[in-house]
């Protein structure tokens, strides 16, 4: 498998102004190079993103058994199902997964990729959100061209627009839609959304659901009704604050995932509102800890671990695809007990 143009130890070299000699010296830890010139070339090579040959090569003989498995935060519970179902498919082939966590960084998750590539991985799978950023599309696009053209395998979960890759894509617009429908099938009418990053696929399609949902049923939200964080359990805190600052009279708080709809509740209790008397919440995703919560937390549905699963299976079957196929998974409202109908009690 070709892995395309990548970083050569004379680019290290020319950027660092000293010969490929000491570059090479420099990088391979010989004690026969001045301090400074080290120093230099340690600098270039991270700049440049350098990844030795050497390592490559030491990697050769067993990187076609190895899968490379990128998501944005390996603490988030999300992530973590996904990759459980990605793992078990990769363990009944006999394949070592290497994982990289980008923090929803789009730069990070560009370099995690050609370091994949540099290291020969048989496939990369994308578990995180794309970012909604035309410039990010074809950076990627162009980093995993030449992967696949060279017989590498590509599969991503979620909608990413523009790559030309293997996709399991759950119902994130879906299931918003049929979460606010449901909502306003329980009497609410003054909603606001607790959001993460606007930027993420995975986030707008939510939003694009709720509104969609709302607004069939004759509620329109404004930009009033949004307040942002990010997409962990302390941006659902901030936001939420924000919310209670604001004065926002929702009596149903929908968020765009289950963690930051913890953040969300621990803010609402701290500034006295219970959960669901006072105001009803919701989440996204239906992490196995929330079915624990007190209450327990109403949300939307996505099969995990089935999405690693089958985004595993795309990347391994051999199969191809000049557009790339797509695996669709449906998403599913479960009603719990952090939502009620709405009452009627004095303004405070």
């Amino acid at each position: 498998m070709s892995d395309g143009p990548h970083v050569t130890l004379e680019d290290v070299a020319r950027s660092a102004e000293v010969s490929l000699a000491t570059a090479s010296r420099a990088l391979n830890g010989t004690t026969r190079v001045r301090d400074d010139l080290r120093e230099r070339v340690l600098a270039a090579a991270a700049r440049l993103a350098y990844t030795p040959n050497a390592h490559a090569q030491a990697l050769a003989g067993a990187s076609r058994r190895t899968v490379g498995v990128v998501c944005h935060d390996i603490s988030d519970p999300y992530f973590a199902g996904i990759i459980r179902g990605v793992m078990r498919v990769a363990d009944r082939n006999g394949l070592v997964v290497m994982l990289a966590a980008t923090f929803a960084d789009p730069d990070k998750e560009l370099a995690c990729v050609s370091a994949l590539r540099a290291q020969r991985a048989s496939a990369i799978v994308l578990t995180g959100s794309a970012f909604e950023d035309r410039s990010w599309e074809r950076a990627m696009a162009a980093e995993l061209e030449p992967y696949r053209r060279g017989g590498g395998r590509v599969a991503v979960v979620t909608r990413h627009r523009s790559l030309r890759a293997d996709t399991v894509a759950p119902d994130n617009r879906g299931g918003a839609r049929a979460m606010a429908e449901a909502m306003h099938r329980l009497g609410h009418r003054r909603f606001a959304v607790v959001t993460g990053p606007g930027d993420l696929t995975t986030v707008a399609d939510r939003v694009t659901g709720f509104r969609e949902g709302l607004a069939g049923a004759g509620v329109e939200l404004s930009e009033r009704d949004f307040f942002a964080g990010s997409s962990d359990r302390d941006g659902g805190y901030a936001a939420a604050n924000a919310l209670i600052e604001a004065k926002h009279r929702a009596t149903c708080v929908l968020t765009t995932s289950d963690v930051m709809a913890l953040g969300a509740i621990t803010a609402l209790r701290e500034a006295g509102r219970t959960v669901p008397d006072d105001v009803s919440v919701t989440g996204f995703d239906d992490i196995p800890l929330v079915r624990d919560l007190a209450p327990p937390l109403t949300t939307v549905a996505l099969p995990l671990e089935r999405l690693g699963e089958e985004a595993m299976q795309l990347a391994l079957d051999g199969t191809t695809s000049a557009r790339g196929r797509t695996r669709r998974l449906s998403a599913e409202v479960l009603l719990r007990d952090s939502t009620v109908k709405p009452r009627r009690r004095r303004r405070r």
